[in-house]
């Protein structure tokens, strides 16, 4: 796997969903414990978030400058989109077709270029503070997203509230809302001939009733817990309670069919894309049909600090138009894409001035964010940025802002608060402003 540019390979932020079910890690039955009802009046709004970990080129992609000097505007070339007077890059050309399903915030921008700190932003709409360590799995100081929506929300069904895949990043974690609220982890590629949900889900061929040894397993190990309980008494007794939860979620038809990307039709996982973007994109929307409220794909490498062009014309575009054209065409076809909200965006762009190694480095000043469904208008262009995209020219929006438009479409107030283990409370939202002209 090729590194991103602080030596990382994000292998080592791999977490196994069912890690909380046989000791300390994801908690899967720590967060059946969240299940409850929907509150009255709440909008049923699914999220599907796919990061584009590394950083997308926006300056190369959604927001061309073809007038700008050679050394900013790149190599490509702008193409039409089916809305009027409005461009994408040339290697783009089926998600040049759907621009009337989503919408492209311009001027969006903030004051970090480090990968650490901006995906923390990012992924949960505050920037971490003294002491943040990104080395840390997870290195959440506030709650993601996903894990907010799993709080507010709580699960439909028998299905997890927020599924990450194909891994879990570092930042996607719950923070002080606990493991109740914590992300179900696939530590799998979809695109994998051999896909299953590792130790969650068994292989998509093996019936409930050959899972007699695993029930056993589950046992001893519930047994083996209750000997820890002077270690750890609360984490003891919510494991206790919610195993036999943990292993319905395993036997469960509806997680089992959810889970079965195999059952899709292969012109559909085709047109999708044969490759881990492509057919992360269609599991979410399986998942999201299926009842799960949140589901984040952290999707790599876009850190392009070398051959920035060849990168993306040769794999990275490519990829991105079947996967997010699909998605969004997909969605619509089936009359989901009214109850879900879709977000595309890296944790920051990529430099206007292209580097000594034909590649762009990291970029937070200005970049572009590309959402759409779940009550955001299709084909709204908001703000620009200046003649080489260095940074927004019009009134620029920030993660704060996001974080507040996406818990608004989904029913959630932006102005809730939380509560710390002390009873300090903690602002869901940073601040951020609604952007209405996205509604």
């Amino acid at each position: 796997m090729k590194p991103f540019c602080d030596g990382q390979t994000r292998r080592d932020f791999l977490r196994v969903g069912s890690a909380g079910l046989f000791g300390m890690g994801l908690g899967l039955p720590q967060m059946l414990a969240a299940d409850r009802l929907k509150s009255p009046g709440t909008k049923d709004v699914s999220l599907i978030f796919v990061f584009l970990h590394g950083g997308l080129s926006t300056i190369d992609t959604f927001d061309l400058k073809p007038e700008a000097p050679a050394e900013f505007r790149g190599e490509f070339n702008p193409i039409a989109t089916n809305l009027p007077g409005y461009k994408v890059c040339e290697h783009l050309p089926h998600v040049a077709q759907v621009m009337d399903h989503l919408s492209v915030i311009r001027s969006f921008r903030h004051h970090n270029s480090d990968h650490g700190p901006a995906d923390h932003y990012m992924l949960t709409g505050y920037f971490p503070t003294a002491g943040f360590n990104p080395s840390l799995n997870p290195n959440n100081q506030r709650p993601s997203h996903g894990s907010i929506i799993a709080k507010k929300l709580g699960p439909r069904g028998s299905v997890p509230p927020y599924v990450c895949l194909p891994k879990v990043h570092a930042s996607f974690g719950s923070a002080y809302l606990g493991a109740a609220s914590a992300p179900f982890g696939i530590d799998a590629d979809p695109n994998a001939p051999d896909f299953s949900v590792p130790d969650i889900l068994p292989p998509m061929n093996v019936a409930a009733d050959r899972l007699d040894n695993r029930k056993g397993l589950l046992e001893g190990l519930d047994r083996f817990q209750k000997t820890e309980e002077a270690r750890s008494n609360t984490h003891a007794e919510t494991v206790g309670v919610f195993q036999k939860k943990a292993f319905e979620l395993m036997t469960s038809p509806e997680a089992k069919k959810a889970f079965d990307i195999a059952a899709e039709p292969e012109k559909l996982r085709a047109a999708y894309g044969r490759h881990s973007l492509g057919q992360s994109c269609l599991m979410a929307r399986r998942l999201v049909e299926a009842g799960v409220r949140c589901v984040t794909i952290d999707h790599s490498n876009w850190d392009t600090h070398d051959s920035n062009f060849n990168s993306l014309k040769k794999t990275l575009l490519p990829q991105l138009d079947t996967a997010m054209s699909m998605l969004f065409k997909d969605l619509a076809e089936r009359g989901l894409l009214d109850s879900t909200l879709v977000v595309f965006t890296g944790e920051f762009g990529r430099t206007p001035r292209i580097n000594k190694n034909a590649g762009r480095d990291h970029w937070g000043p200005g970049f572009s964010v590309m959402l759409g469904g779940g009550g955001v208008k299709g084909g709204r262009i908001l703000g620009t940025t200046d003649a080489r995209a260095e940074k927004p020219a019009t009134d620029p929006y920030g993660p704060e802002d996001l974080c507040a438009t996406m818990y608004n479409l989904m029913g959630i107030n932006p102005k809730d608060e939380f509560h710390s283990p002390d009873g300090r409370p903690l602002a869901i939202v940073n601040g951020g402003k609604i952007i209405d002209d996205l509604l």
